[in-house]
């Protein structure tokens, strides 16, 4: 679909900018940070605290989720948007009185005659050489906040797309800082009151008194400038608000393009969290940006020096976001605002809250368990990304290239886990690469390592699907072991590759070489580890326990105590080997189980520990063999990995 450009004038000049400070130290360490918070879903994290109010529960850095399909259609039960004059000043001018405009959504059901209904309220702000309702202009950003509520996700709330821009001001550049850096005495002393003295807000009247008393029920946000502006909302007005979204843009207290002072900005805004008492008040910052923004480095920038100062800026008060791939446009500003929402106006417990976990089932539509927003970005490498080998529309008719015996309730049992634990705030899903690393090989995009937690502080177990090295196999193929293993207590990560042999052999080292390294992020012991594999998974498990993780560009690391291989006909080895465990259908016509027989005979003459079993019938591809002769074999291989630990 074509991005839809928020301002195309001022894209042109942030594209020239943003080049031009990109800072490489913070792009770098932010990468990192995001690991700790995966590609999890920010929806619905919320806890309750001993004096009721809400504490946010999400990873502190992360990737936004997805907007589920459906939410950009029309929904059922929709909106409407008012047009709203109200008389201002022109503070830039001599304080000329000035009529100015702004235009407010009203959910759903909203009647001005019910006074006794209060509503939440959310004041966005457009970029540069925007104005007044640009947010409901995008038909499907409207329709989401419809949806949105609708769907429970958020309660009712009310709207505002407001401008800082009046019929006497210009759009230039330098004009526009002008401009906004003024806005927040309209916001003050005009916006508000006129639009919470007519709409029943939380605010018990539009005095400056009552509106303070509601801080907790307003929100502010905006994209590009319209960022660079709530920034300045919070430093001018947290006594009026509490939830703060700049999307795609950094404080401008001090400096502007090319002169950012970012740690000027930084102390400043820490200051203000003192004097202000805020730690006691309350605040909640959800800044984001995309990985592909033209203009993220300042983000990245300025998130680099908040979260290192994580005594002050803590997860209940900030954290910062990216959209996986996303740019300077409005189909960024569409996921940043539904990852937000949610947890700026949640209900009023933490069990109304929490998202609804309804459980998959076996005629769940495969589509939908990607598109889930529990998964980010990272639900489409679930299934194979390479459509072409596999079928199937629902959990029940999956059918993959080169596979037998797919078991439609496991497939089912693996979703659900991780939804589950997905949606319990637990990492399900690490990233190998950094952002640089996959802009640098697209083709890196396209792999990670999903997780499966036994006992903390148990031996791990990487499971390699086959797939002929043209696609990754792994709901039949190695997330079924993986989650068989980790009920056993070990940990085990299945890892999607680049197909292909040598990148495939890359990333499985890259893969060992990152657990090794964060090993206490997963509690994992590195000892003894385990790798494992079928068919073409079985061959990586294979050449990397031969030759070792360095031999492929990971770390000089410690070899497999363990490998476990299925159905397939490779058939080099050596003295140095790791002990090895393999099972084969002696009706497979893709890997004859003589070569694999060959194999382990002969290294078993070299003293290398070995276990050979060949299921009479079996064909290839039978994964854990359920129902079949091979049934329970994993038993076995588990049984033989633990006389290694011995």
């Amino acid at each position: 679909m074509k991005r839809k450009l928020l301002i195309c004038t001022a894209l042109s000049f942030l594209l020239l900018c943003g080049c031009q400070t990109a800072d490489a130290d913070a792009v770098e360490t932010l990468s990192e940070l995001s690991l700790s918070g995966g590609a999890e879903s920010v929806i619905g994290k919320l806890s309750e605290r001993s004096d009721d109010s809400m504490k946010i529960e999400i990873p502190q850095t992360g990737y936004t989720a997805a907007v589920p399909v459906g939410y950009t259609e029309a929904a059922d039960q929709q909106g409407t948007v008012t047009k709203l004059e109200y008389e201002s000043e022109d503070y830039l001018r001599g304080g000329s009185a000035i009529t100015k405009t702004a235009y407010v959504y009203t959910p759903y059901g909203y009647d001005d005659n019910d006074t006794e209904t209060k509503y939440d309220i959310l004041y966005l702000m457009h970029g540069w050489g925007g104005h007044a309702g640009e947010y409901f202009e995008f038909t499907g950003t409207k329709n989401m906040f419809d949806n949105l509520i609708e769907n429970g996700d958020i309660p009712p709330i009310i709207i505002v797309s407001a401008s800082f821009y009046n019929d006497n001001s210009s759009t230039d550049f330098g004009s526009s800082i002008d401009e906004f850096h003024e806005f927040h005495r309209d916001f003050e002393e005009h916006l508000m009151p006129a639009v919470e003295g007519r709409f029943h807000t939380y605010a018990a009247s539009a005095s400056e008194e009552d509106l303070k008393a509601s801080r907790d029920h307003r929100a502010f946000g905006g994209f590009s400038l319209g960022s660079v502006t709530t920034w300045l909302e919070f430093c001018y007005d947290s006594d009026y608000i509490r939830y703060f979204l700049p999307m795609s843009g950094s404080c401008w207290y001090y400096g502007t393009y090319g002169d950012f002072q970012t740690e000027k900005n930084v102390d400043f805004i820490e200051q203000l969290v003192k004097d202000n008492d805020l730690d006691e008040k309350g605040y909640f910052i959800f800044h984001t940006t995309g990985t592909q923004d033209a203009v993220k480095s300042q983000s990245l920038m300025q998130a680099e020096k908040m979260l290192a100062r994580n005594d002050i800026f803590t997860p209940e008060h900030y954290v910062f976001y990216q959209k996986d791939g996303g740019y300077h446009d409005f189909d960024a500003v569409q996921e940043y605002l539904y990852n937000a929402l949610p947890l700026f106006f949640g209900n009023n417990s933490a069990e109304t809250a929490q998202t609804e976990i309804s459980p998959y089932t076996v005629d769940t539509k495969i589509s939908d368990v990607i598109s889930d927003p529990v998964f980010g970005n990272y639900g489409r490498l679930i299934f194979p990304v390479d459509k072409g080998y596999m079928s199937g529309d629902t959990l029940g008719e999956l059918r993959l290239t080169w596979y037998n015996f797919i078991d439609p309730d496991k497939t089912t049992e693996i979703c659900n886990y991780l939804k589950e634990h997905a949606a319990a705030g637990e990492t399900v899903f690490y990233d190998i690469y950094t952002d640089e690393e996959k802009a640098a090989d697209p083709d890196k995009e396209n792999t990670g390592l999903f997780f499966f937690k036994g006992d903390s502080g148990e031996k791990f177990a990487v499971c390699n699907a086959g797939g002929g090295f043209a696609y990754v196999g792994a709901m039949h193929d190695s997330f079924p072991h993986a989650l068989e293993l980790s009920k056993m207590g070990y940990n085990a990560f299945a890892l999607i590759y680049r197909p292909g042999w040598e990148t495939a052999n890359e990333d499985l080292s890259r893969t060992i070489s990152f657990i090794f390294e964060h090993a206490d992020e997963p509690e994992v012991d590195t000892e003894c580890y385990s790798l494992w594999g079928g068919s073409a998974g079985a061959r990586m498990a294979a050449d990397v326990g031969s030759y070792g993780t360095a031999y492929f560009g990971g770390d000089e690391l410690p070899q497999a105590g363990t490998v476990v291989m299925q159905y397939t006909g490779h058939s080099e080895y050596s003295e140095s080997d790791p002990p090895t465990y393999v099972c084969v259908g002696t009706s497979d016509g893709i890997a004859n189980w003589r070569t694999m027989k060959r194999r382990l005979d002969s290294m078993s003459a070299l003293g290398i520990p070995t276990e050979f079993h060949a299921y009479e019938g079996l064909p290839h591809g039978f994964g854990l063999g359920t129902g079949t002769a091979a049934e329970g074999w994993i038993n076995d291989a588990v049984a033989f990995w633990e006389q290694q630990m011995e």
